[in-house]
């Protein structure tokens, strides 16, 4: 009885930590501290070493050096035009063909911006401002029909479906140019021709938005989300616009933005619907100035002006958007 009571009492006064439970927990021999970092260890030192070595290696230096010469080529490759078009827009006409072309001369970049803005009665705003509404309005149409197509392919069972999914995909693979003379001839048909309308309507339609909506809905938006709201009493249209849209952001993000640029570069297609100089996007009419510069030289210079400020919209456009896409990139990332 006498050694019962000593072992309890012992159990009792001795230090937390001493107990059969805690020196598992703890990997220390009984009765003795855990042992003190080495001087001059800052803590968590040891948690992101460990931390490291889960990531793996460092790749070597030679791997990391032809990465960064890669890169550092692909950059130069596709920054250079653009260098060139901020250079030249600052010249005049003769400038352009007797000066070096990669650096400035003379540079008057307010003056010469202001004659291409007033040049004909301002034809290049009214030239901006039909890019902007075509774009614009083009885009933001066809990414909420792409959103909802794609959704619904996603996430409804309904006969037809996956025959429906692979109709849309040979459209991604039939390029714009075979389809132009052909909605030509229909708009002519129903007197949409040289109006706003022929641009606009087919810009609408983007098959491989619904193809990207619909792999990022399936993956994005889970059933059992869907569930919930339908068993809290929400119809279909307001799980669509309130859950499905907002999970889906990255996704009608890069669908806005491609199908913008998609637009606002389209040469083609205004070309063979539009004869109205009034109703020209940028890029045809900087080249209907291009076709009179050899009479009037002062058009070279107003062209690659008119140029230099049709690339300031996408510039913004991909500068305000990308956080959204750096959002979707990592959402998936962290575990619960």
């Amino acid at each position: 009885m006498n050694e019962a009571n000593d072992l309890a009492g012992g159990v009792v006064a001795g230090e937390p930590g001493d107990g059969p439970g805690d020196r598992a927990g703890s990997g220390a021999a009984p009765g003795r501290a855990p042992e003190a970092a080495p001087p001059g260890t800052r803590p968590g030192a040891g948690r992101r070493r460990a931390a490291k070595g889960r990531e793996g290696p460092e790749p070597p230096l030679r791997h990391r050096i032809i990465t960064a010469s890669l890169l550092t080529v692909a950059a130069l490759y596709f920054l250079t035009p653009v260098y060139w078009l901020v250079v030249s827009s600052t010249k005049s006409s003769s400038d352009l063909f007797g000066t070096f072309g990669f650096w400035f001369h003379d540079p008057h970049p307010l003056d010469y911006l202001h004659r291409v803005l007033t040049y004909d009665d301002g034809i290049y705003a009214r030239w901006f401002a039909n890019s902007l509404m075509y774009a614009g309005v083009g885009a933001l149409a066809a990414t909420l029909l792409s959103a909802a197509a794609g959704y619904a392919l996603a996430k409804y069972r309904f006969p037809g479906r996956e025959g429906i999914f692979n109709v849309i995909l040979a459209g991604v693979l039939i390029p714009g140019t075979a389809l132009a003379l052909p909605l030509y001839l229909l708009f002519s048909e129903i007197g949409l021709a040289n109006t706003y309308w022929a641009v606009l309507i087919p810009s609408v339609v983007s098959p491989f938005g619904v193809y990207l909506c619909r792999i990022y809905a399936a993956a994005a938006v889970p059933d059992s989300l869907l569930e919930a709201a339908r068993i809290d009493g929400a119809g279909e249209a307001r799980i669509f616009s309130t859950l499905g849209l907002r999970l889906m952001t990255p996704a009608l993000v890069t669908v806005f933005l491609f199908q913008f640029v998609h637009i606002w570069n389209n040469f083609f297609l205004p070309l063979v619907m539009l004869s109205d100089s009034d109703l020209y996007p940028i890029q045809l009419g900087l080249t209907s100035w291009q076709g009179y510069a050899d009479r009037q030289p002062e058009l070279y210079q107003y062209t690659v002006g008119g140029a230099f400020l049709s690339v300031l919209p996408l510039m913004v456009l991909m500068g305000v958007l990308q956080r959204y896409w750096r959002t979707g990139l990592t959402e998936g990332s962290v575990k619960a």
